[in-house]
């Protein structure tokens, strides 16, 4: 009997190895792994170049604290600067951990300028920001908070697309707007571009800030390495994670100049966040991602693939009611619960996992092959014709 707690609902299945888009059971079956950690392993499983790095570093020196000067987190610190909107960064180990530190930074910020009464965040009810505390209030998810009160306050909800709610709920308390730029627990809800910049115009028109929680969808998952990229605006503050680390627990908030200042010495801390191994695994994931027709060669597999995909809804409209997505961040909606679809993938060796509204999440790495992605539309083709 494990002696694990019961928070996780396993499937039963285990694995000894991954290489690439594949993982290998402790039985000896191979599997298409179209979850790679829930979009963590922007680059696959081992890939050589990353475990290279790391292990070059883990001969080094693993961990400092922060009261020392890191320089391989001021490497990517900067790096993220020249890439970015941002122009400050402060590292963490997790989405979670990001975002409640982008709460903190838009509350310090206001409280920085003399407006203390400005705390609240306006977030959109039923998206996913982590599961801390904090982070789970945020969500305005019942489902979530179930059990865990009391409340923790500071957090107002709209709901998702109500842009009259959205507006309406904004008062003079109100420090900041976050949301998730791409919904991904939620059900893959893409945020139109138009929307985004009506977003970003609201808040200068309020004088409030704007965070969008890139913690999923970021780090080259929409194809470009902010899907905010796509609107072509600038937030004021972004949480990043998964993607970042390549399977190493890496959490970052980037910051643009107006707020960062408000950090001050003692603002914030965090133990391991920013730690030798963790930054250089960080830099590893940057050499790779920008590289020259990375991110490209993301658009155009991810067009061919919901392209593929679309194709399928056609043919079997009955079972797949949308197809949903940015980038390699793609959605399949079905008209009925998706566990049993999920079964019958996972028996014909793909890997995928739930989202909300029925829908099935599907999350290559980054540098999935076209080949692979064909053997992942033949098996969901093959679900479909024989789903019952």
């Amino acid at each position: 009997m494990s002696a694990l707690a019961k928070n996780y609902n396993r499937r039963k299945i285990s694995f000894k190895r991954g290489k690439g888009s594949f993982l290998y059971s402790t039985n000896g079956k191979k599997y298409l792994d179209f979850v790679q950690g829930i979009a963590v392993n922007s680059l696959g499983h081992a890939n050589p170049y990353l475990t290279k790095m790391m292990n070059k570093q883990a001969k080094k020196v693993w961990h400092v604290s922060n009261a020392f000067l890191i320089p391989e987190g001021e490497k990517l610190a900067r790096r993220l600067k020249q890439k970015t909107f941002a122009d400050y960064v402060i590292f963490q180990n997790s989405g979670a951990e990001a975002t409640e530190v982008a709460v903190k930074v838009a509350r310090r910020y206001f409280y920085s300028k003399g407006k203390p009464e400005k705390n609240r965040i306006l977030c959109i009810k039923n998206s996913f920001h982590g599961r801390t505390l904090a982070a789970i209030f945020a969500s305005g998810s019942k489902k979530m908070t179930e059990g865990f009160g009391p409340k923790v306050p500071g957090f107002d909800h709209f709901d998702f697309a109500d842009h009259k709610g959205l507006e309406k709920a904004i008062t003079k308390k109100t420090a900041a707007i976050m949301c998730e730029t791409a919904m991904g627990e939620s059900g893959i809800k893409v945020i139109p571009d138009w929307c985004l910049k009506g977003l970003r115009k609201l808040c200068n028109k309020k004088k409030i800030l704007l965070i969008l929680d890139e913690v999923q969808c970021g780090v080259g998952r929409s194809g470009k390495f902010f899907a905010f990229e796509h609107a072509k605006i600038k937030p004021d503050i972004v949480p990043i994670a998964k993607g970042i680390g390549g399977g190493f627990p890496i959490g970052a908030v980037l910051m643009n100049k107006k707020v960062a200042p408000a950090m001050t010495a003692g603002s914030h801390g965090s133990t391991f966040g920013g730690n030798p191994l963790a930054m250089s695994v960080g830099n590893a994931v940057m050499d790779q991602m920008f590289k020259k027709g990375f991110l490209q060669n993301v658009q155009k597999l991810s067009k061919y693939f919901i392209n593929e995909l679309n194709l399928i809804k056609e043919d079997y409209p009955d079972i797949i009611k949308e197809v949903r997505g940015i980038g390699l961040l793609i959605g399949l909606q079905l008209f009925e619960d998706q566990s049993n679809f999920i079964k019958k993938l996972e028996l014909n060796k793909l890997l995928t996992i739930r989202a909300g509204e029925n829908v099935v999440r599907i999350l290559p790495p980054l540098n999935v092959k076209k080949q692979e992605i064909d053997l992942a539309v033949n098996i969901i083709r093959k679900v479909c014709k024989n789903y019952n």
